[in-house]
């Protein structure tokens, strides 16, 4: 697998690049204020280390693994949730385990953690596949659909199958929209939360975030209160309960709620997005499409997916490192450090950004060309572990990426298995989004049959 030929030259989209960064009110106006991965300048992705002002706080942007490694994982104690990020994550996710720190962030962990180990995650391959064949079962070949809408809606009936016992208040379209007016929302009121000022409903994208909040929190509530207090069987009621046994009555409804709110909404989001990259890339590439396809059919969908699917698993890797699920992510200094260079006062804001880190010209060969032969063999096992992000890193990387990444696996493999996906011939794509990145406008894609 080491000498697996890389698929043809492609540099996939992404915004223009000018040859310096703009002002800095620049990125609350425009396409900017849209989009976090508008905007960047030829020389960010040259740099080791970027330190800014804004409006009173000291912003700084590590690019170099060692600086990373330090914030994430050997000194991350330092490094909490910013207070500005919980402010704005709070309406909707309130504390559960995403968006707290320190003893409960540890009992959050440990409590969800059962659910997301190896075994626990391969014995939903079926469930997986089921969803994927499903979801199949309504295309028509010739036709043109929607690969982002579908996927959206394959990975939201996964975690509400998975992980809420099939509730069927969590499979609605009313929900579905509910999650992407929330989503939206979180990107529109940033510049609020940066001047520190209420966030205002100024404009409708804030309006329609409010009530989708309130929408699903609402909907969370009953479903949380109508398992009672022993929870159930399934990941929500192991939640139920285990936080009934810790905290008293009142906190532990509220940290359930917050907690189903956040793998909800997370857990189906971001995989829906891996998909839908996934789907664009190899749409550019029908030979190594075609290559995965035949991978898929020649394997077995049980067990441990990333070994009996090697390229597919590099196509998912390469994928997630140009367009990361997630393509900032903060910290804020409780004390003095050092990064590199860089001196780190209390207070300053470490922002993360897996999409500069992934296309650095530092840190990788061609970085904006399509190639996942460079997660393979040896060049795979030269990436630093701090150079490539896309489910954190340290104590705090996500919890469910196993999960994740086993998910896409089965639906692709399903999905290639019994159809060829084919680029419109007029269509441009461009990744857009605040807080996670999506192709603009969806993905409308040819399905045919194989």
């Amino acid at each position: 697998m080491a000498d697996a030929a890389a698929p043809p030259h492609l540099v996939p989209a992404h915004p223009p690049r000018p040859e310096k960064r703009g002002p800095f009110w620049s990125g609350f106006v425009g396409e900017r204020a849209r989009s976090a991965v508008s905007g960047w300048s030829e020389r960010a992705f040259l740099e080791p280390h970027i330190k800014r002002k804004l409006l009173g706080w000291t912003v700084q942007m590590p690019f170099e693994p060692a600086s990373l490694k330090r914030v994430l994982l050997d000194n991350q104690s330092n490094y909490p949730k910013p207070d500005i990020v919980k402010k704005l994550l709070a309406p909707l996710i309130g504390k559960g385990l995403l968006s707290s720190d320190g003893t409960l962030w540890r009992d959050q962990r440990k409590i969800v953690a059962a659910s997301f180990t190896p075994p626990a995650v391969d014995a939903r391959i079926d469930q997986f596949t089921a969803a994927a064949r499903e979801t199949a079962t309504h295309w028509r070949a010739g036709e043109t659909i929607d690969m982002s809408s579908v996927a959206t809606g394959t990975t939201m009936a996964i975690i509400a199958d998975a992980l809420f016992g099939g509730d069927p208040s969590l499979k609605t379209p009313e929900a579905r929209a509910a999650i992407e007016d929330a989503l939206v929302a979180a990107g529109a009121v940033r510049l609020s939360a940066v001047l520190g000022l209420p966030t205002l409903a100024w404009n409708g994208k804030i309006r329609r975030g409010r009530r989708a909040q309130r929408f699903l929190r609402h909907t969370l509530a009953d479903l949380v209160r109508a398992r009672g207090p022993d929870g159930g069987e399934d990941f929500i009621g192991g939640v139920i309960g285990e936080l009934r046994e810790r905290y008293e009555p009142g906190e532990s409804l509220a940290l359930a709620v917050d907690n189903a709110a956040t793998f909800y909404v997370a857990g189906h989001e971001t995989t829906a997005n891996l998909l839908t990259w996934a789907l664009y890339l190899l749409s550019e590439q029908p030979d190594w499409q075609a290559r995965l396809a035949e991978e898929a059919r020649s394997a077995t969908l049980d067990g441990d997916l990333s070994a009996k699917l090697p390229l597919l698993r590099a196509t998912l890797d390469e994928t997630l490192r140009l367009y990361p699920s997630v393509p900032r992510f903060d910290r804020q200094a409780a004390g003095e450090d050092r990064l590199g260079e860089f001196d780190v006062a209390t207070g300053d804001i470490i922002s993360i950004w897996p999409w500069v880190l992934h296309r650095h010209r530092a840190l990788w060969d061609e970085p904006d060309r399509f190639d996942p032969t460079r997660f393979l063999g040896a060049r795979g096992k030269a990436i630093d572990r701090f150079q490539y992000i896309p489910f954190g890193g340290g104590p705090r990387t996500c919890v469910g990426a196993r999960f994740s990444i086993t998910e896409a696996l089965a639906i692709l493999a399903t999905w290639l298995t019994g159809w060829r996906f084919e680029a419109l011939p007029d269509r441009s794509v461009m990744p857009t989004g605040m807080v996670t990145l999506r192709p603009e406008g969806g993905l409308p894609l040819t399905v045919m049959r194989r």
